[in-house]
Protein backbone atom coordinates (compact mmCIF):
# COMPACT_ATOMS: atom_id res chain seq x y z
CA UNK A 1 0.00 0.00 0.00
CA UNK A 2 2.92 2.28 0.65
CA UNK A 3 4.31 1.48 -2.33
CA UNK A 4 1.38 2.39 -3.90
CA UNK A 5 1.28 6.07 -2.92
CA UNK A 6 4.97 6.26 -3.76
CA UNK A 7 4.05 5.05 -7.36
CA UNK A 8 1.66 8.18 -7.43
CA UNK A 9 3.99 10.87 -6.22
CA UNK A 10 6.64 9.42 -8.60
CA UNK A 11 3.99 9.76 -11.51
CA UNK A 12 3.89 12.87 -10.83
CA UNK A 13 7.40 13.54 -10.94
CA UNK A 14 8.19 11.83 -14.26
CA UNK A 15 5.81 14.49 -15.60
CA UNK A 16 8.52 17.22 -14.46
CA UNK A 17 11.84 15.03 -14.56
CA UNK A 18 11.47 11.89 -16.83
CA UNK A 19 14.89 10.60 -15.18
CA UNK A 20 12.90 9.99 -12.35
CA UNK A 21 11.98 6.06 -11.81
CA UNK A 22 8.17 4.97 -11.41
CA UNK A 23 8.65 1.26 -9.43
CA UNK A 24 6.74 -1.29 -11.60
CA UNK A 25 3.03 -2.36 -10.90
CA UNK A 26 4.51 -5.67 -10.44
CA UNK A 27 6.81 -4.66 -7.78
CA UNK A 28 5.04 -5.80 -4.62
CA UNK A 29 1.27 -5.60 -5.66
CA UNK A 30 -1.49 -4.29 -3.67
CA UNK A 31 -4.04 -6.77 -4.37
CA UNK A 32 -7.34 -5.60 -2.77
CA UNK A 33 -9.38 -8.75 -1.23
CA UNK A 34 -12.46 -9.00 1.06
CA UNK A 35 -12.77 -11.14 3.98
CA UNK A 36 -14.33 -14.45 4.31
CA UNK A 37 -18.29 -13.95 5.21
CA UNK A 38 -18.58 -15.68 8.52
CA UNK A 39 -22.27 -17.17 8.70
CA UNK A 40 -23.37 -17.32 12.12
CA UNK A 41 -25.91 -19.93 13.22
CA UNK A 42 -29.12 -19.57 15.40
CA UNK A 43 -27.04 -20.87 17.99
CA UNK A 44 -24.26 -18.41 17.76
CA UNK A 45 -26.50 -15.56 17.77
CA UNK A 46 -28.36 -17.12 20.99
CA UNK A 47 -25.24 -17.53 22.61
CA UNK A 48 -24.05 -13.88 21.87
CA UNK A 49 -27.55 -12.63 23.34
CA UNK A 50 -27.05 -14.48 26.73
CA UNK A 51 -23.08 -13.78 26.52
CA UNK A 52 -24.15 -9.95 26.63
CA UNK A 53 -25.97 -10.86 30.00
CA UNK A 54 -22.30 -10.82 31.83
CA UNK A 55 -22.24 -7.47 30.99
CA UNK A 56 -22.08 -5.49 34.18
CA UNK A 57 -24.66 -2.59 33.87
CA UNK A 58 -28.26 -3.56 33.38
CA UNK A 59 -28.77 -1.17 30.84
CA UNK A 60 -26.13 -2.01 28.38
CA UNK A 61 -26.91 -5.47 28.69
CA UNK A 62 -30.66 -4.50 27.11
CA UNK A 63 -29.09 -2.33 24.92
CA UNK A 64 -26.18 -5.08 23.16
CA UNK A 65 -28.87 -7.61 23.69
CA UNK A 66 -31.22 -5.32 21.49
CA UNK A 67 -28.12 -4.56 19.15
CA UNK A 68 -27.41 -8.08 18.64
CA UNK A 69 -30.47 -9.07 17.75
CA UNK A 70 -31.51 -5.93 15.78
CA UNK A 71 -28.87 -6.80 13.66
CA UNK A 72 -29.79 -10.63 13.07
CA UNK A 73 -33.50 -9.84 12.57
CA UNK A 74 -33.07 -6.68 9.57
CA UNK A 75 -29.31 -7.31 8.08
CA UNK A 76 -28.66 -3.68 8.96
CA UNK A 77 -25.46 -2.35 9.06
CA UNK A 78 -23.86 -1.18 12.49
CA UNK A 79 -23.76 2.46 11.67
CA UNK A 80 -27.20 2.14 10.75
CA UNK A 81 -28.33 0.69 13.81
CA UNK A 82 -26.54 3.01 15.97
CA UNK A 83 -27.73 5.99 13.63
CA UNK A 84 -31.55 5.33 14.66
CA UNK A 85 -33.66 7.67 16.53
CA UNK A 86 -36.50 6.28 18.62
CA UNK A 87 -39.03 8.43 15.74
CA UNK A 88 -37.52 6.27 13.75
CA UNK A 89 -39.24 3.32 15.28
CA UNK A 90 -43.30 2.81 14.63
CA UNK A 91 -44.16 0.37 16.96
CA UNK A 92 -48.02 0.39 15.18
CA UNK A 93 -46.93 -0.23 11.72
CA UNK A 94 -43.83 -2.25 12.84
CA UNK A 95 -41.91 -0.54 10.67
CA UNK A 96 -38.02 0.73 10.91
CA UNK A 97 -36.95 3.92 9.11
CA UNK A 98 -33.14 4.24 8.26
CA UNK A 99 -32.64 7.45 7.22
CA UNK A 100 -29.14 8.82 5.30
CA UNK A 101 -27.60 5.73 4.93
CA UNK A 102 -25.25 4.88 2.45
CA UNK A 103 -24.87 6.91 -0.14
CA UNK A 104 -27.23 9.47 1.45
CA UNK A 105 -30.20 6.65 0.88
CA UNK A 106 -32.82 6.14 3.30
CA UNK A 107 -35.27 2.84 3.59
CA UNK A 108 -38.40 1.46 5.71
CA UNK A 109 -37.94 -1.62 6.86
CA UNK A 110 -41.07 -3.91 8.05
CA UNK A 111 -40.38 -5.79 11.20
CA UNK A 112 -41.80 -8.89 12.40
CA UNK A 113 -43.96 -8.92 15.58
CA UNK A 114 -41.19 -10.43 17.93
CA UNK A 115 -38.72 -7.93 16.77
CA UNK A 116 -41.36 -4.91 17.38
CA UNK A 117 -42.05 -6.04 20.88
CA UNK A 118 -38.52 -6.58 21.32
CA UNK A 119 -37.48 -2.92 20.81
CA UNK A 120 -40.86 -1.66 23.08
CA UNK A 121 -39.50 -3.37 25.73
CA UNK A 122 -36.22 -2.35 25.45
CA UNK A 123 -37.81 1.48 25.15
CA UNK A 124 -39.32 0.55 28.44
CA UNK A 125 -36.63 -0.31 30.02
CA UNK A 126 -36.87 0.67 34.12
CA UNK A 127 -33.22 1.97 34.03
CA UNK A 128 -33.21 3.25 30.60
CA UNK A 129 -30.85 7.20 31.72
CA UNK A 130 -31.85 10.18 30.70
CA UNK A 131 -30.16 11.57 27.10
CA UNK A 132 -27.86 13.77 27.13
CA UNK A 133 -28.44 16.82 25.08
CA UNK A 134 -30.38 16.96 22.62
CA UNK A 135 -30.19 13.18 21.15
CA UNK A 136 -33.02 11.19 20.56
CA UNK A 137 -31.05 8.05 19.74
CA UNK A 138 -32.55 4.78 20.25
CA UNK A 139 -29.88 3.02 21.48
CA UNK A 140 -28.61 4.86 24.39
CA UNK A 141 -25.02 3.74 26.22
CA UNK A 142 -24.90 3.63 29.89
CA UNK A 143 -24.48 7.11 30.02
CA UNK A 144 -27.14 8.66 27.93
CA UNK A 145 -25.32 9.03 24.87
CA UNK A 146 -25.46 7.66 21.18
CA UNK A 147 -23.62 4.94 20.75
CA UNK A 148 -20.02 4.62 19.22
CA UNK A 149 -19.09 2.03 17.06
CA UNK A 150 -15.40 1.27 18.06
CA UNK A 151 -16.84 1.03 22.11
CA UNK A 152 -19.57 -1.69 20.52
CA UNK A 153 -16.73 -3.44 18.36
CA UNK A 154 -14.45 -3.39 21.65
CA UNK A 155 -17.50 -5.17 23.14
CA UNK A 156 -19.13 -7.50 20.71
CA UNK A 157 -14.76 -8.87 20.65
CA UNK A 158 -15.12 -10.01 24.54
CA UNK A 159 -18.37 -10.67 24.00
CA UNK A 160 -18.11 -13.93 21.00
CA UNK A 161 -14.80 -14.70 23.08
CA UNK A 162 -17.59 -15.57 25.83
CA UNK A 163 -19.72 -17.15 23.78
CA UNK A 164 -17.66 -19.63 21.96
CA UNK A 165 -17.70 -17.70 18.62
CA UNK A 166 -14.10 -18.77 17.65
CA UNK A 167 -12.69 -18.12 13.95
CA UNK A 168 -13.14 -20.30 11.17
CA UNK A 169 -9.60 -19.97 9.51
CA UNK A 170 -6.95 -17.22 9.05
CA UNK A 171 -9.17 -15.07 7.01
CA UNK A 172 -12.63 -16.17 8.25
CA UNK A 173 -13.49 -14.13 11.59
CA UNK A 174 -17.01 -13.34 12.87
CA UNK A 175 -17.49 -9.62 12.95
CA UNK A 176 -20.76 -7.88 13.43
CA UNK A 177 -21.03 -7.16 9.37
CA UNK A 178 -21.05 -11.07 8.79
CA UNK A 179 -24.58 -10.77 10.61
CA UNK A 180 -25.88 -9.16 7.19
CA UNK A 181 -24.20 -11.38 5.49
CA UNK A 182 -26.50 -14.18 7.64
CA UNK A 183 -29.29 -12.73 7.06
CA UNK A 184 -29.23 -12.52 3.31
CA UNK A 185 -28.22 -16.22 3.05
CA UNK A 186 -31.47 -17.32 5.97
CA UNK A 187 -33.26 -15.04 3.87
CA UNK A 188 -32.95 -17.21 0.49
CA UNK A 189 -33.21 -20.41 2.65
CA UNK A 190 -36.28 -19.34 3.11
CA UNK A 191 -37.56 -18.97 0.47
CA UNK A 192 -36.43 -22.12 -0.70
CA UNK A 193 -38.21 -24.00 2.24
CA UNK A 194 -41.46 -22.33 1.73
CA UNK A 195 -41.32 -22.53 -2.31
CA UNK A 196 -43.60 -24.86 -4.10
CA UNK A 197 -42.31 -25.35 -7.65
CA UNK A 198 -41.25 -22.66 -9.73
CA UNK A 199 -39.40 -19.82 -6.98
CA UNK A 200 -39.10 -16.36 -7.83
CA UNK A 201 -35.55 -15.19 -6.17
CA UNK A 202 -36.34 -12.72 -3.41
CA UNK A 203 -33.29 -10.60 -4.60
CA UNK A 204 -32.13 -8.35 -2.03
CA UNK A 205 -31.91 -5.33 -4.70
CA UNK A 206 -33.61 -2.92 -7.01
CA UNK A 207 -34.17 -4.94 -9.72
CA UNK A 208 -32.33 -2.61 -12.53
CA UNK A 209 -33.02 -4.79 -15.63
CA UNK A 210 -34.77 -7.57 -13.66
CA UNK A 211 -37.67 -5.65 -13.11
CA UNK A 212 -39.91 -8.14 -11.79
CA UNK A 213 -37.97 -8.90 -9.38
CA UNK A 214 -39.26 -7.41 -5.88
CA UNK A 215 -37.31 -5.40 -4.11
CA UNK A 216 -36.33 -5.98 -0.45
CA UNK A 217 -36.13 -3.02 1.91
CA UNK A 218 -33.59 -4.69 4.32
CA UNK A 219 -30.54 -4.59 1.96
CA UNK A 220 -31.19 -1.72 -0.38
CA UNK A 221 -28.94 -2.38 -3.45
CA UNK A 222 -29.29 -0.89 -6.85
CA UNK A 223 -27.36 -3.25 -8.39
CA UNK A 224 -28.39 -6.70 -8.04
CA UNK A 225 -25.10 -7.83 -8.44
CA UNK A 226 -23.97 -6.03 -5.39
CA UNK A 227 -26.04 -8.32 -3.30
CA UNK A 228 -24.86 -11.43 -4.64
CA UNK A 229 -22.15 -10.63 -2.72
CA UNK A 230 -23.78 -11.38 0.45
CA UNK A 231 -24.71 -14.64 -0.51
CA UNK A 232 -22.43 -17.19 0.09
CA UNK A 233 -22.61 -21.07 -0.60
CA UNK A 234 -23.88 -22.21 2.70
CA UNK A 235 -24.08 -26.27 3.30
CA UNK A 236 -28.10 -25.82 3.80
CA UNK A 237 -28.42 -23.53 0.92
CA UNK A 238 -26.51 -26.11 -1.19
CA UNK A 239 -28.61 -28.78 0.04
CA UNK A 240 -32.01 -27.28 -0.72
CA UNK A 241 -30.72 -26.33 -4.23
CA UNK A 242 -29.30 -29.28 -5.01
CA UNK A 243 -32.68 -30.95 -4.09
CA UNK A 244 -34.86 -28.82 -6.62
CA UNK A 245 -31.96 -29.25 -9.22
CA UNK A 246 -32.65 -33.38 -8.50
CA UNK A 247 -36.32 -32.71 -8.71
CA UNK A 248 -35.95 -30.99 -11.93
CA UNK A 249 -33.91 -33.12 -13.78
CA UNK A 250 -35.46 -36.64 -12.84
CA UNK A 251 -34.46 -39.47 -14.72
CA UNK A 252 -32.48 -37.41 -17.14
CA UNK A 253 -29.42 -36.92 -14.29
Amino acid sequence: MRLGAIRGFARYLHEADPQVEVPAADLLPDKAGRAVPYLYTDAQIAALIEAASTLRIAHKTATFQTLFGLLAATGMRIGEAIALDRPDFDADARTLTVRNAKFGKSRELPLHSTTTSALTQYLRHGDRPRPVGATEALLLSSVGTRLWVSDVQTCFRALRARAGILPRSAACRPRLHDMRHSFAVNTLLDAHRVARGAMPLPTQSTAGSLAELPYHPHIQHVNPGKTYWYLHAAPELLELAGGRLERHLGDRR
